[in-house]
């Protein structure tokens, strides 16, 4: 595996700095910098998108006959550790990175027609709708009910930790249209427009404060058949196509790599236990080196699982092994920028940060006073937030079997 970048691709990392540092405004990047969890301010993501669009780079990974690039897999990788690096806000995964691989994947022309554009240019904006009060990790066990009736199919039940579907205008979902023996069968997986009748959404307050997530029900709301991806009955099978994009297909590693260099440079002015930097402190420091080397172990596994895809390869259960890896490097970390950030980091001032999604109940101080630094509201909202990572997209108890049956034969 050769670690060295190519002419080519160092000429490419260039003139994606040079894009990166004329759009990226001062207010763009504000919201990339106070970022309280892995989604962005909903306006700015939006705008950020816009920018991408209209440069042709929105949707990269996406065929290049929909509007994605032709660029290698080192290319990708490229653009999405220096927009990291340079504080971009983050797109929002639902319509770009997931669903628009499904219709792409399993859709019928005319849905592609319709879909793919409307996700490029934020008109179509999705949430995701697989978890159920009773079904998690376990999602074969869904029970929202799909009747057919004529041209239709009637919906009725409730989807929970939906994120952004307060912002959303469509949402896609697992349903059961009908029970079969074995519970993966009889599931369908269905777009559904959220304006329709029947659709009602609770947003849910996290420890953060922020209503980010969502509970959405549905009584009795008809969704054409035209709105099914791929066939009835089986949308189980689109379901776990759509797992590879969701646990995969970024870069977690330069992430990673931020979010340590941000914690070394708040501890090395933040006063530690005797007075002197934080980052003087042995214990402090001894934990911030190890959590920097396992970023720098994991940024080799990505470099692996891109060096085996790009000769064709079959890279395994990598996807798993970098969720598990980034969830919990990220949570570590986190931990660490709230220790730095010392008494103030026990404030709730949220009036300082860019948070994912509306505060709930909270009115910020008229003078907008803040007690410290920005990084010290951000760090006790980020810690909360952070400890979702290692349950979403699959719990991290859910991966190690993966790679245990996968990679140990267990």
């Amino acid at each position: 595996m050769d670690l060295d970048w190519s002419t080519d691709e160092l000429e490419f990392r260039d003139d994606v700095r040079e894009f990166l540092a004329e759009k990226l405004t001062p207010e763009l990047r504000r919201a990339g910098r106070l970022m309280t969890s892995v989604y962005s301010d909903h306006e700015a993501s939006l705008e950020w998108q816009h920018i991408l669009h209209e440069r042709g780079w929105a949707a990269p990974a996406w065929p290049v006959e929909y509007g994605g690039c032709d660029w290698s897999l080192a290319k990708h990788y490229i653009f999405s550790a220096e927009s990291i690096r340079a504080g971009a806000p983050l797109l929002s995964p639902m319509g770009i990175r997931m669903v628009a691989h499904a219709i792409v994947a399993f859709g019928t022309a005319e849905q592609k027609d319709f879909y793919l554009p409307r996700i490029l240019t934020g008109e179509v904006f999705f949430c995701q709708g697989y978890s159920e009060p009773e079904s998690g990790s376990d999602l074969a066990s869904l029970s929202m009910a799909a009747i057919e009736d004529g041209d239709d199919l009637v919906c009725t039940g409730s989807k929970i930790w939906t994120t952004h579907a307060t912002e959303a205008n469509w949402i896609f979902c697992l349903v059961r249209t009908s029970k079969e023996a074995q519970k993966q069968r009889g599931i369908t997986f269905l777009l559904i427009d959220m304006n329709s009748p029947g659709i009602a959404v609770r947003p849910l307050v996290m420890t953060s404060g922020e209503e980010v997530q969502n509970q959405v029900f549905f009584d009795n709301v008809r969704v054409p058949k035209a709105n099914v991806i791929g066939k009835i009955d089986d949308g189980w099978t689109v379901a776990k196509y759509l797992l590879i994009f969701e646990r995969g297909g970024g870069a977690a590693a330069p992430m990673l790599q931020a979010m340590s260099n941000s914690v070394a440079d708040a501890a090395a002015e933040q006063p530690g236990p005797d007075g002197r930097p934080l980052l003087d402190d042995p214990a402090f420091s001894a934990k911030l080196a190890e959590a920097r080397i396992r970023v720098d172990v994991l940024e080799i596994v990505e470099f692996r699982t891109l060096a085996a895809l790009a000769s064709g390869k079959n890279p395994g259960p990598a996807a798993s092994m970098i969720k598990i890896l980034g969830t919990e490097l990220s949570q570590k970390i986190t931990e660490l920028a709230l220790e730095a950030a010392g008494p103030r980091g026990r404030v709730y001032q949220p009036h300082a940060t860019a948070p994912g999604g509306p505060l709930s109940e909270y009115t910020p101080p008229a003078d907008g006073y803040l007690s410290g630094a920005e990084w010290q509201a951000v760090a006790p909202l980020h810690y909360f937030n952070d400890r979702a990572g290692s349950i979403y997209a699959g719990s991290n108890e859910i991966q190690r079997n993966i790679l245990a049956k996968a990679g140990l034969g267990l």
